[in-house]
């Protein structure tokens, strides 16, 4: 039988290991997370040696400020530790992402005096989709995002990253059953749609009330399982020759008509 000796991984890559999941990535990013209360979230700054420019120097006035530790590190490094994604000369080493639950998104609601909206994202997997939707609910006052456990993209520095500092502002909760958490939603009074090819039209769409927007995978859609709990099934038109859109945009579509109904114009 032959001996089999296991290689110790280096530093640098259990850096890129922790890539996905431990780092703020970008500026626009790293500035958001920078400003929170909740620094001690920050571990390290990582900055590329040789930059100077007003955002490097606000970012190591706040850093002392905060007395977070600064390290000037070669561009190499940087693109190591981000698995070659854009970092713009800015890497924040945190702390994981820490997921809400569902007793949180209503106490957001209620804090706000608002019916509560929720987004359930049934087996999303692209995380720049989760970034760019996350984008899109801070900006129309959703209470917090709903994914499942398995099958799904979770909080990683891709979706941190996209969302340009919007993971820091809408609390998302991770379920290990999508249809035990929309029955207990329902149970709280939500109403619940999702996203169909034949159902009403998303513009008759009134998500005033307490309301729960379920949209589907990528490719496969809302699971048969979630479509038997729907209270209604939207559908945005087409007269074009493509007859589907990117996730991220039928999102933002339909969480739009949602802000329509909830601030309609003239209203307070």
């Amino acid at each position: 039988m032959s001996n089999t000796h296991l290689r110790r991984p280096s530093d640098d890559e259990i850096l890129k290991q922790q890539a996905q999941k431990d780092f703020v990535i970008g500026r626009h990013a790293a500035m958001e997370t920078l400003k929170l209360n909740d620094s001690k979230r920050i571990n390290k700054i990582f900055m590329q040696t040789g930059l100077r420019n007003d955002f490097f120097g606000e970012v190591i006035q706040i850093a002392k400020k905060k007395k977070i530790i600064v390290q000037q590190v070669p561009k190499q490094k940087l693109d190591m530790m981000s698995d070659n994604q854009n970092h713009q000369g800015i890497i924040l080493a945190i702390t994981p992402y820490a997921y809400a639950t569902l007793d949180d998104l209503f106490a957001n609601a209620a804090a706000k005096n608002e019916p509560p909206f929720f987004l359930i994202l049934d087996n999303l997997e692209d995380p720049h989709n989760l970034g760019s939707i996350m984008r899109t609910a801070d900006a129309v006052g959703v209470h917090g995002i709903i994914i499942p456990k398995h099958r799904s993209v979770g909080l990683t520095s891709t979706v941190a990253k996209t969302s340009t500092g919007a993971i820091e502002h809408v609390p998302v909760v991770r379920v290990t059953n999508l249809v035990k958490t929309i029955n207990e939603l329902k149970k709280r009074g939500l109403w619940i749609f999702g996203t169909m090819m034949h159902g009403e039209d998303y513009r008759r769409w009134d998500a005033s009330g307490p309301t729960g927007l379920v949209i589907g995978n990528e490719g496969k859609g809302i699971s048969p399982g979630l479509q038997k709990v729907m209270d209604q099934t939207l559908t945005i038109p087409m007269i074009g020759h493509v007859q589907s859109l990117n996730a991220s945009v039928a999102t933002s579509i339909l969480l739009y008509q949602a802000f329509n109904s909830r601030h309609p114009l003239g209203g307070h």
